[in-house]
């Protein structure tokens, strides 16, 4: 048991836990957030994520990342998914870790915490909206977040920076946009990513060079648009890429444009 002042408890170990940023797609607009087809609306598409209200002190009131304490009885990811169960009732199917927080400035001079935190991508807003939404629980888009408590801020800032670096990676696309998609559904998912416009036209031709993916011989029809081909990546994209987890690298070393984006906004 940790006892003394402040002070005192300021220079005994750190409090550890777990929180997870979660990403999906949504639509641009917070209006057509419950609409059917939404993610794929003529409107356009944006990273959405779940946050939670916090119900004790510090920072009562205002939003933060789902998380939770470290069991014994549990491993770093076993304790994630507790925390988000506990929290939003959801399950990825794939949690990957993403950075440990540790600053001792972090906790706004409270008691020091470092946060071990993960991250997961999960597809569509539309698939998962009716399980988190709540009075403590939202959906926010993540370039709409309110103030948020401690540094989640910086942490959602970096693993937005890790998914833009991550981008060119069929396996990580796949998590936003599924196993079979309209080239126009992709270009979405980029553009979501990127948070900026990328020429349609641009993209397809460079897409269709790069080899990655692969026609079913199926059409689609989306929103009012004629039936568009429909594709998939290709095997062996999907196996040269399922190495993309890598080692955590510094927060700052992430915070240039990605090379990925950057090529396919450049006619």
């Amino acid at each position: 048991m940790i006892m003394g002042n402040v002070s005192e408890r300021r220079r005994q170990p750190p409090q550890v836990g777990v929180s997870v940023v979660i990403l999906a797609l949504g639509p641009a607009s917070r209006d057509s957030a419950t609409t059917a087809d939404s993610a794929c609306d003529d409107a356009g598409s944006t990273l959405w994520m779940p946050l939670v209200r916090r119900v004790r002190q510090p920072f009562l009131g205002q939003w933060a990342l789902p998380g939770g304490d470290l069991r014994a009885d549990h491993s770093l990811e076993q304790s994630a998914y507790a925390a988000l169960e506990s929290t939003t009732s959801l399950h990825p199917r794939y949690l990957e870790q993403l950075y440990t927080f540790g600053d001792p400035a972090r906790s706004h001079g409270g008691l020091p915490m470092v946060s071990i935190v993960y991250w997961a991508l999960v597809g569509s807003v539309d698939e998962h909206a009716g399980l988190v939404d709540g009075d403590n629980v939202k959906w926010f888009p993540v370039d709409h977040l309110p103030q948020l408590a401690f540094d989640h801020r910086a942490i959602i800032d970096y693993a937005l920076s890790r998914l833009r670096g991550k981008i060119e990676y069929p396996q990580v696309v796949a998590r936003l946009v599924g196993d079979r998609f309209t080239l126009s559904q992709l270009h979405d998912v980029y553009e979501a990513v990127a948070g900026q416009t990328i020429d349609l036209a641009n993209f397809r031709r460079k897409m269709l060079a790069s080899g990655q993916l692969e026609g079913t011989g199926e059409k689609l029809r989306v929103g009012r648009n004629r039936p568009a081909a429909v594709y998939r990546y290709a095997k062996d994209a999907l196996r040269q890429s399922a190495t993309w987890i890598c080692a955590p690298v510094e927060p700052a070393a992430v915070a240039t444009p990605d090379d990925a984006i950057t090529a396919l906004t450049t006619v």
